[in-house]
């Protein structure tokens, strides 16, 4: 029996995707229309399969959980506060930063749950790795802030502190080459962002990310009863992109996440490869619930 929770869907969209709107004016670029309403963050679209490197800085896409700085608070991307410890976030600038919690490649799982403690343990955190790849509000193209960010990380000396690698790529091939490079090294993909661009919000082509496979997120609006095997636990999840396209997610489970599935109201993040002509994705598999929300 599927079962949608408006009320809970309301307050995922509410939590999830809108309370970054109530700090939009933060670092919303000067004289932006709208500026209140305006994304907290600049979030990814996917990169055609033909992509040309040419006017992007790339970068490699880091498995960790988003965290943004504000100059006093560390945050999820959701909004909430990371339960971080104050040793921690008291050796960060008091610039606005924006980045992954990263422990290493293929290390989601254990970064996910050492963020998420209520009780926070120093020889987790000591071992996290902040992984910057924005300072939010700059001034400047990204190619410019990128510097300053380097500096900002060099002057600070805070080992935690790790200001990502961005390269420039001459063409497709070499796009390709090094794409093939980090996926064999156990990394997820790469992430192209317009050297030119100003600071903005929101999803837009400014931003990219280069996978083998494609991701995206879609909150849990229902539970379908499993058959056979699954007869008494989860055989699927109703979901609904921010598209707004609803399908079922029947695979990538554990039995663990059968036994308790994901709250309705939950945002879980899913792998597909394209969509249909009516926008449903192909194989979508569940990967994981977000952790920063």
């Amino acid at each position: 029996m599927i079962m949608e929770n408006s009320d809970a869907l309301s307050r995922r969209r509410l939590l999830g995707w809108g309370l970054g709107a109530c700090l939009a004016s933060t670092y919303s670029p000067a004289g932006a229309a709208g500026a209140a309403d305006a994304p907290w963050l600049l979030l990814a679209r996917n990169a055609p399969d033909d992509i040309e490197p040419h006017g992007y800085l790339v970068s490699e896409k880091y498995d960790g959980v988003r965290a943004l700085w504000d100059g006093s608070t560390l945050r999820f991307r959701s909004g909430l506060v990371v339960p971080a410890p104050a040793w921690f976030t008291a050796r960060l600038p008091a610039q606005p930063l924006d980045g992954e919690l990263w422990l290493g490649r293929g290390r989601f799982e254990s970064v996910s749950a050492s963020v998420r403690r209520h009780e926070p343990r120093d020889a987790e955190w000591h071992a996290l790795r902040y992984m910057l790849f924005e300072l939010p509000g700059a001034a400047g193209d990204f190619a410019a802030r990128s510097s300053a960010l380097r500096r900002l990380v060099a002057t600070s000396r805070v080992d935690a502190l790790i200001a990502v690698e961005q390269t420039t790529l001459p063409d497709r091939t070499a796009l390709r080459t090094r794409l093939d490079e980090v996926v064999r090294a156990g990394g997820e993909g790469l992430m192209l962002h317009r050297a030119d661009a100003q600071y903005e919000g929101g999803r837009t082509n400014t931003l990219l990310k280069l996978k083998p496979i494609h991701d995206a997120d879609a909150v849990v609006i229902g539970h379908i009863g499993g058959r056979g095997k699954h007869t008494g636990r989860l055989g699927a999840l109703w979901v609904r992109n921010t598209q707004g396209a609803r399908f079922a997610l029947g695979s990538g489970f554990s039995d663990a996440q059968r036994a308790d599935p994901p709250a309705i109201g939950t945002l879980v993040t899913y792998t597909y490869r394209g969509t249909t002509a009516a926008g449903t994705p192909r194989f979508a598999t569940f990967l994981r619930v977000r952790a920063d929300t």
